[in-house]
């Protein structure tokens, strides 16, 4: 099984974040991949309009598979991408593609910008990997540790040892997918693969590279002259997974 995994599309109503999101897109209609999973801040603003576009754009032979990130705004993320009446309830989905349990679980706080794993998120994603053996993954917005850029650190996911708890009930779970960072990095949690997608709408610096110390007063340790980038990710028979990180023209 073939996997594309993108994060933070930001599409705002303007053709740059839409150009991105578009050539990523495109890239991904000439690829045989099984799902495509995409990890929030899909909308910028959470607007309406936003998930109209982005209901035109995400479009792909293969499953696509969308939970919420900080930006977005749960009420309009249902009804623009879920069809769904709008809520703004924990928007928690678990699909299954080719024998392969997707659960993804909403880990935002509706009006900040760190994310959490709400008790009911939690219990119904205990009760989703109870389901069966075969191999799942879990995916969320934030990432449940430090990776290594300290304002989006200070914005992570906690109360992470109660994720840690669940996970520990399930060693189904082959790898942890996440976003929010806009940068490709790969790392554990709780002796579980976490692969953290790029972002399409601009990449991440670490401090140690120039411009990676701004604030976000000063447009934060971005760069957003990168092209867009994205993670395939491919489960082997024996439950591992090896990712790729492919840079697309734009």
């Amino acid at each position: 099984m073939i996997i594309a995994h993108l994060s933070d599309l930001h599409l705002d109503g303007e053709p740059r974040a839409e150009e991105r999101v578009a050539a990523v897109m495109d890239y991904l209609a000439d690829l045989a991949v099984d799902a495509v999973v995409v990890t929030g801040d899909i909308a910028d603003h959470g607007a309406p309009p936003e998930y109209a576009r982005a209901a035109e754009l995400l479009k792909h032979p293969a499953p696509v598979l969308v939970c919420p990130g900080n930006h977005d705004v749960r009420a309009a993320f249902r009804a623009g991408l879920l069809g769904a009446s709008p809520s703004d309830g924990p928007i928690d989905q678990a699909h299954e593609v080719g024998g392969v349990l997707f659960a993804l679980c909403d880990s935002t706080i509706p009006g900040r910008g760190e994310g959490f794993l709400a008790d009911e998120t939690l219990d119904w994603l205990d009760g989703v990997l109870s389901g069966g053996d075969g191999p799942a993954f879990v995916a969320f917005h934030h990432p449940p540790v430090e990776v290594g850029v300290p304002l989006v650190d200070a914005i992570r996911q906690s109360g992470e040892q109660r994720l840690a708890a669940v996970l520990a009930r399930h060693p189904r779970v082959v790898a942890l997918l996440a976003g929010h960072v806009h940068t490709g990095a790969s790392t554990t949690f709780a002796g579980v693969p976490l692969r953290i997608a790029p972002g399409v709408v601009s990449q991440s610096l670490l401090p140690a590279e120039p411009g990676g110390g701004r604030g976000w007063a000063d447009g934060g340790p971005l760069d957003h002259e990168r092209p867009p980038s994205l993670l395939l990710h491919v489960l082997h028979d024996d439950g591992r997974v090896t990712s790729h990180q492919r840079v697309v023209p734009c």
